[in-house]
């Protein structure tokens, strides 16, 4: 028994409230190293007459290490609990203070879960977890109002380059809703509707007021109620790590120096504010001159943040907020901004955008979910850059579900593409098979996909700005079959709970081997999948055991294939996949 590998801590992502009777425990030991953990737990006050001993299960592994977990509820919302480790004759018990020979006699050095407080349980959107977004960037949409556009517009479907535009607006998405909701989406991410001199929006001139290029706030207002009769929620980016040059505190700065009454809502090195050597004296987003960052310490600008998301969820009715570059800023400001939201929508979605572990971030005080790019790397290493075969990619996932609790993984905001990285179909060298690889992974994955817009047509184009191009509106030059693929693809999410679930089981997966499959289930709807991947640029063969006999069917060929000998037997072709879904009431154990 390795016990240096062995690793459990109170609260975090190892012991929590699911709900607010419901706790999960979690254990981490060296992968394959014991037979069983059973969790030992009861009531502090009453530990004779609690006392219980609960086998556990793995849940997921990676490379390294087995996870398991136990699901129990405490009679008195308070648990004192321990573990007794197997492996084959041996026997030892964890506890807070470590591990022991035997059982302590009482539970005062067992782990404490002191309280289930109400108030710190972590209680995400619950609609999220049947969300499917899509992302706009509202300038190269759709040209709904001419009128609006900049002068210096180009034609619609020209070349993308960092400053040019080519008028996209609320309208365009207006005229286009019937197209989502075809598509299947029903939430959408917007990149930055307010007032600024970008194409992108991301430099905040005015955080009160939709760009005029764009169209009005009243406007966005019908907008936000259009979707809202069709189904389809509304999340606004926000960024308040950094303003825009233009922002009028910031003018002041520049024309007023240290003298400026707003000299203490930026961090300026030294005076006056200026480019040296190519560097800001003043803390910018990166190095640029345009993006000066906010201090969201200071009363007065924390103030005037608050009242930004409370005036858009208040008067628009918006449903969440993804916020920009949301690691820089201070997690107490982000606490507060959690109070002012969910005080005003208690279920709107909080959305940061960290690119790395993000624990700290989702502890139920600051936000729902962040971009969950390390999933989106995990698919791309293994469909796409052939990083990963399909034990390596087995193991990512095993990772990312052990990396936060199942709250956080329900919600958690999954893409393969935004406006910060290149098409999917560019990454894919064109290969649609890849593509659909790569999306059905997406779409049946535990957490709320998003779709880049465009995606679903076929839309190309490499790192920014290729990837922020016009959206093709001409049928002619769609790709029809790949749009009814997406259609299709959501349609079974969204009629599936076994394709939301968090319920995730690898059953096939070895090194050296492209392909994978896996099981989700349902047990309340009584559902079961396989989702049989082949990321191999050649043909290849599975077969996965089965505990008995059962038929099963393929839901983009709506042909069956029986399980013969209690093993199921599958041929994929080159970048192939097989969606199979059991056909009998009672579920075949794999």
């Amino acid at each position: 028994m390795i016990l240096e590998a062995i690793y459990h801590r109170p609260k975090l992502n190892w012991s929590y409230a699911y709900d607010r009777s419901t706790m999960h425990l979690r254990l981490r030991s060296k992968r394959g190293d014991l037979d069983a953990v059973i969790a030992i737990t009861g009531d502090k006050y009453g530990w004779e007459q609690t006392i219980t001993h609960t086998p556990m299960r793995i849940f997921a592994r990676d490379e390294l290490f087995d996870y398991w977990e136990v699901e129990t509820q405490p009679p008195y919302r308070r648990l004192r609990y321990g573990f007794q480790l197997v492996e084959g004759e041996n026997n030892v018990w964890m506890t807070e203070r470590g591990f022991e020979d035997a059982l302590p006699d009482h539970p005062l050095e067992f782990f404490d879960f002191p309280f289930m407080n109400p108030v710190d349980i972590f209680e995400p959107p619950a609609w999220v977890k049947d969300a499917v977004f899509y992302q706009i960037f509202p300038e190269r949409y759709a040209n709904g109002d001419p009128s609006l556009s900049p002068k210096n517009a180009e034609p619609w479907g020209g070349e993308p380059t960092p400053v040019n535009f080519f008028g996209g607006d609320l309208q365009g998405v207006l005229d286009h809703l019937d197209h989502l909701s075809q598509l299947g989406v029903n939430a959408i991410y917007f990149c930055p509707l307010f007032e600024a001199t970008t194409n992108h929006k991301y430099n905040t001139a005015d955080y009160m007021k939709v760009d005029p290029h764009f169209g009005t706030n009243e406007q966005l207002k019908e907008l936000v109620d259009a979707c809202h009769q069709r189904g389809i929620r509304v999340v606004l980016d926000a960024v308040f790590n950094h303003s825009g040059r233009e922002f009028p505190p910031f003018a002041d700065v520049l024309a007023n120096g240290a003298a400026s009454p707003y000299a203490d809502w930026f961090y300026v090195r030294d005076w006056p504010p200026r480019i040296e050597d190519g560097i800001p004296t003043y803390d910018t987003f990166a190095f640029e001159p345009l993006m000066p960052k906010l201090n969201t310490e200071h009363p007065e600008v924390k103030a005037y943040l608050l009242e930004v998301a409370r005036y858009w969820i208040e008067e628009m009715d918006i449903d969440g907020w993804r916020l920009d570059v949301a690691n820089e800023v201070d997690h107490q400001f982000w606490r507060e901004f959690r109070q002012t939201v969910k005080a005003l929508k208690p279920d709107a979605y909080l959305l940061g955008e960290i690119w790395h572990d993000s624990l700290m971030w989702l502890q139920g005080d600051q936000f729902d979910a962040v971009m969950n790019y390390p999933f989106t790397n995990s698919v791309l290493d293994y469909v796409v850059h052939g990083k990963l075969d399909g034990l390596g990619f087995a193991n990512e996932i095993g990772k990312l579900l052990a990396a936060y609790s199942r709250p956080v993984t329900e919600v958690a905001f999954n893409l393969l593409g935004s406006h910060d990285t290149p098409r999917l179909l560019t990454l894919c060298d064109g290969d649609v098979r890849k593509m659909k690889l790569a999306v059905t992974l997406l779409l049946t994955y535990p957490g709320a996909p998003c779709i880049y817009y465009g995606d679903e047509v076929g839309l190309d184009g490499g790192y920014d700005p290729g990837c922020r191009k016009c959206m093709e509106w001409d049928e002619t030059k769609q790709n029809l079959e790949l749009l009814d693929f997406f259609k299709q693809t959501i349609a079974l999410r969204k009629e599936h709970p076994a394709l939301r679930s968090t319920e995730l089981k690898i059953l096939h997966a070895e090194a050296g081997d492209p392909c994978i499959a896996m099981e989700r289930v349902d047990s309340a709807a009584g559902e079961r999948f396989l989702i049989v991947l082949n990321a191999g640029e050649e043909s290849c063969s599975i077969d996965l055991p089965l505990t008995n006999q059962s038929v099963w069917r393929d839901l983009f060929t709506a042909t069956s294939i029986e399980a013969k000998q209690n093993k199921l037997s599958l041929e994929l072709e080159a970048y192939s996949f097989s969606l199979l879904q059991l056909d009998v009431k009672q579920p075949a154990e794999a």
